[in-house]
């Protein structure tokens, strides 16, 4: 992510166009490598919101020696967009684990001083495992409420999926049950948005990246036929189709992993210093209903 105004007034031009650094979705449902479109539903209207993850607030290291100010530089930026959205979610490790639980709780307050800079006063959170896995969520929930709730946004559906404050990574048989409730009021054709921190499906279960039992959920969600999953935790872009059911994952804002499996041991790329914003970034989504979409990812980046 390059912060210099050049490159900001590049991004802001980009999203006043319509293109580049944005998600465009008819409805969200089905998003993939393909143009698509699906009738337009009473009560559909166009919006758009921000995706931001895994922003470590109280990480310090090699990875990243300017940790301290990426999360700051961020709220400006977004501050300066032209046309602010909806709601801006952020999906997981809002903080960097850490075994002292007052330095946990400290690291939390002051990741939402800092992000209550933000214009957009709409903002949704969920945990990543670095939020909630050493104490099953508790710190969290004190600072940003429920592990796991839906929402509804312009005739959109919206799940956070908790697969993170069970250190084993399951989602659970009582969250799953709620789910299926949740979900049962809707029609086979509502759009479905699921927000989650790890993904849903084993994309490389060596690394941790994937969800013990993430395969009773997505077998949920395919009875619905417009559904698209956000998330986050892998620090890089990634897309993979389950069935109709699509899966995007976010950049992260603090450094980036490599690719699923190209390395022997997964551990943050090396910083450097030439180009150091390479492979952060952060994710905008604009709903078109009844149009047909296309998935366009930006980073705020000059290389």
């Amino acid at each position: 992510m390059d912060f210099t105004s050049q490159n900001r007034r590049e991004f802001l031009q980009l999203i006043g166009m319509g293109v580049g650094g944005v998600v465009f979705a008819s409805g969200l449902g089905g998003l993939g490598a393909c143009a698509t479109s699906r009738v337009k539903r009473q009560g559909d209207e166009d919006f758009y919101f921000l995706q931001l993850s895994d922003t470590h607030w109280g990480f310090k290291g090699p990875p990243n020696p300017e940790a301290d100010v990426t999360l700051k530089n961020t709220v400006a930026l977004v501050n300066a967009l032209d046309r602010q959205p909806d709601f801006i979610v952020f999906t997981g490790d809002l903080t960097h684990t850490t075994d002292d639980e007052d330095l946990r709780r400290k690291r939390m307050a002051e990741f939402k001083q800092i992000i209550g800079g933000l214009k957009v006063t709409s903002l949704r959170f969920m945990a990543g495992e670095h939020d909630a896995s050493l104490d099953a969520g508790k710190a969290y929930q004190e600072f940003f409420g429920e592990l796991h709730y839906s929402f509804d946004h312009k005739n959109v559906h919206f799940v956070v999926i908790d697969n993170v404050s069970d250190p084993g990574a399951s989602i659970g048989q009582a969250q799953l049950a709620w789910l299926r409730s949740d979900l049962q009021r809707l029609d086979a054709e509502q759009p479905i948005v699921v927000l989650t921190h790890r993904p849903l499906f084993p994309l490389f279960p060596q690394w941790d990246w994937a969800t013990q039992d993430g395969e009773a959920a997505i077998a949920i969600l395919q009875n619905y036929r417009n559904v698209t999953v956000f998330y986050g935790h892998i620090h890089q872009e990634h897309h993979y189709m389950t069935g109709q059911i699509a899966h995007h994952s976010a950049r992260s804002l603090i450094f980036p992993l490599p690719a699923p499996g190209s390395v022997p041991k997964r551990a943050p790329v090396p910083w450097d210093p030439a180009h150091p914003n390479k492979g952060l970034g952060y994710r905008g989504i604009s709903a078109r209903p009844g149009a047909e979409y296309q998935l366009r990812e930006f980073a705020i980046s000059k290389e």
